[in-house]
């Protein structure tokens, strides 16, 4: 015979055999009714729950967290859904509890009042694996955003504490021997450590922070060392390897510390260190946390070597960098240098001060795109481009046109792309500076234009024109200018890195580095540490101030005069040296000079057009002749032959001369001579008549 099924015995049976933890809570927060059968419930009578409120019989849990939960639900009738809510259980396998609880309401309009059913599951082990998982993905985002050793065991040992140990120390080798080796090739059992990090800070130490000593043999940590294998190990007073070093370990017993994990770290087979965890805390370690020892220990062992190999590569580009930079700088006659050069990150910031024919002098500031060796190396490459070039006595706009090209072919070297921003391999400015007319030119690449200021302090305003940076080649053009500058101004170049301080505010770091220059008195080394003192460029990007001030040659030290284009006037030009020669106390140089003037105002007469000029410059220790016509062609020598009555003036010239050359401008060339006056003598070398090939003009 067929009977009914009672609704009510259906529905007792499912919220008694339910598998979750099921409660029905009064207004009062006390449990009218539970499931005894769910999880996290088993061994809880009915009399330890039916009319207690949850923190009664689930002491772990935050009573004011529950109660919160509970209360949230009464006052807005919206149900509540899968909150985590954590505590301890010192009955449950994990002392760390965490519960996933939901609360429903259940409206009783007869009764007047309002209950609540929960819903509670333990999550416990669920959520252990889930923190150790948040773990290791904070540690990947903190350990990949440096290159800083440092910052690398600093960032590990602040992620690991505490969210999953309550100390934490990383050592490292202080030199690796090889493969299985420590420092100097001895076992890393034996080899001395260094205390990179410890956390938390105010904790005691086993080690003191930085020193470099070995573990004491036998240990848990020389066990790792010998043979790169994490291990999990249960500490206690009594625990053997204690007595290694008793003084050394007693931080650990008043610490409290249970439960440790030492954990090799391996680059390439090779063991470079150890990171040690610790806990005191009530729930020891255990095997799912070696794991994730493990897998941490891994990807430190990658970033420390990742910063270990730049740091490697920094230093090597650092010292090519350093050696690549000009070396003492002579004193010059136009100028007096001081400079400050920061390779902070081994980028490509250069300057250089180049001497040219006719006492001038370059001033260049340079910064290469990227950093590391590529950057140091495309850097000495334009350096010694833009040098060669100067050394020719090309105009400023000239040289920047060539230099573009030579960037440009490096950029297609270097497989960078055509016409594009990509292609833009450095950015330079050039200052050209005469001591005779005080004029100087200056000009730039996608470069900070120079800062100029006046011998009373005040700021003169130079407008620079901003051509474009150096690589796309194609010949584009460049355009200066001019100015004429008091003796005693002072001219600064520099690199945006000095600036990087002051983020975009360009105009206020200039105006500061302007402000930091107008002691115009004091000695050049000053106003370069006093500029860094103020600009505090950032640790970012190289930083290069070139301070130059500016000298003139005096008045009395300048012969000059303009010439007709007749044969006639070699002679007269003769009579005019030996005349300024006497005057300037130069008789040892009168025969030499006469030979050379006679030779380059002939030349100018025979091959030149118009006027001609020939001016003589007495300057610190050399004697400089220069002759300037309007013919544009340049001179060259050619090999005399035998027979040839002439031809041989220009190689006379070269023979009598330290350093001679061709300085052309714009309407016009100009001729220099250049001679050493301690290395006068009064005749001309017999080898400039006797050789079998003698070139000509």
């Amino acid at each position: 015979m067929s009977g009914s099924i009672d609704d009510t015995a259906v529905l007792e049976a499912l919220f008694a055999n339910a598998p979750l933890g099921l409660f029905v809570f009064d207004a009062d927060h006390r449990v009218s009714r539970y499931n005894p059968s769910g999880r996290g419930m088993r061994g809880l009578s009915a009399e330890e729950v039916l009319g207690h409120p949850i923190e009664e019989f689930a002491p772990g849990l935050d009573p004011d967290a529950v109660k919160a939960l509970i209360d949230e639900v009464l006052a807005t009738g919206e149900p509540l859904r899968g909150r985590l809510v954590r505590g301890r259980s010192p009955s449950a396998p994990h002392p760390t509890l965490a519960l996933q609880v939901s609360l429903f309401p259940l409206d009783d309009p007869q009764a007047g009042t309002r209950r609540l059913v929960g819903v509670v599951e333990d999550v416990t082990e669920q959520q252990a694996a889930a923190d150790r998982l948040a773990v290791l993905s904070r540690m990947h985002t903190a350990l990949g955003t440096t290159l800083e050793t440092g910052a690398v065991t600093d960032g590990l040992v602040g992620v690991l504490v505490p969210a999953f140990a309550d100390a934490a120390s990383v050592d490292l080798l202080d030199d690796d021997g090889g493969p299985g080796t420590g420092s100097a090739g001895v076992s890393p059992q034996g080899a001395p450590l260094r205390r990179m990090s410890f956390a938390p800070a105010d904790a005691g130490r086993s080690r003191e922070d930085g020193g470099s000593r070995p573990f004491p043999f036998a240990t848990p940590y020389t066990q790792a060392l010998g043979d790169a294998r994490a291990r999990l190990v249960e500490v206690s007073r009594d625990t053997p390897w204690l007595a290694a070093a008793p003084d050394g370990f007693a931080p650990l017993m008043n610490a409290g510390v249970h439960s440790m994990i030492v954990a090799p770290l391996v680059v390439r087979e090779t063991v470079i260190g150890l990171l040690t965890l610790y806990r005191h805390r009530p729930e020891p370690f255990e095997e799912a946390d070696l794991d994730v020892a493990r897998q941490a220990a891994a990807t430190a062992s990658a970033h420390v070597d990742n910063a270990r190999s730049y740091q490697r590569e920094r230093t090597v580009a650092t010292a090519l960098h350093r050696r690549l930079q000009p070396g003492a700088i002579a004193d010059l006659t136009a100028v007096e240098t001081a400079h400050v050069y920061l390779p902070e990150r081994a980028g490509g910031g250069w300057f250089d001060v180049v001497p040219l024919s006719g006492a001038r002098v370059a001033l260049v500031v340079g910064e290469v795109a990227g950093q590391g060796i590529e950057a140091a190396a495309t850097m000495g490459q334009l350096r010694i481009a833009l040098r060669t070039l100067a050394l020719q006595d090309l105009e400023p706009d000239e040289m920047l046109t060539h230099l573009d090209e030579v960037a440009a072919q490096i950029a297609a070297d270097e497989g960078r792309g055509g016409n594009t921003g990509d292609s833009d391999v450095a950015t330079c400015a050039i200052t050209v500076y005469d001591p005779v007319s005080r004029h100087c030119t200056m000009i730039r690449a996608g470069h900070p234009a120079p800062l100029v200021v006046a011998p009373d302090g005040s700021r003169h305003t130079v407008d620079v024109p901003e051509g474009p940076p150096l690589g796309s080649g194609g010949g584009r053009s460049y355009a200066g200018v001019e100015t004429e500058l008091p003796q005693g101004s002072l001219i600064a170049l520099h690199t945006l890195g000095l600036l990087d301080a002051y983020d975009d505010d360009r105009a206020s770091a200039v105006h500061t580095l302007a402000n930091v220059l107008a002691s115009t008195t004091r000695p050049l080394e000053e106003l370069c540490d006093t500029a860094v003192y103020r600009m505090a460029p950032s640790r970012q990007n190289d930083a290069v101030l070139l301070l130059a001030r500016t000298r003139a040659v005096p008045r009395d030290r300048v012969a000059d005069w303009s010439l007709p284009a007749d044969a006639s006037v070699v002679a007269t030009t003769r009579k005019l040296v030996d005349r300024q020669l006497a005057a300037w106390q130069l008789d040892e140089a009168v025969f030499n000079t006469e030979l050379v003037v006679s030779e380059l105002v002939t030349n100018a007469i025979r091959y030149g057009t118009g006027p001609v000029r020939l001016r003589l410059v007495h300057d610190r220790g050399r004697l400089l002749c220069e002759v300037t016509d309007a013919n544009s062609a340049s001179p060259h020598l050619r090999h005399a032959r035998e027979s040839d009555e002439g031809g041989r003036g220009l190689y006379i010239v070269m023979r009598l001369s330290a350093r001679w050359g061709v300085r052309h401008g714009r309407r016009d060339k100009t001729i220099w001579s250049e001679q050493r006056l301690d290395e006068l003598t009064e005749e001309v070398p017999q080898a400039a008549f006797d050789l079998d090939d003698v070139p000509e003009l």
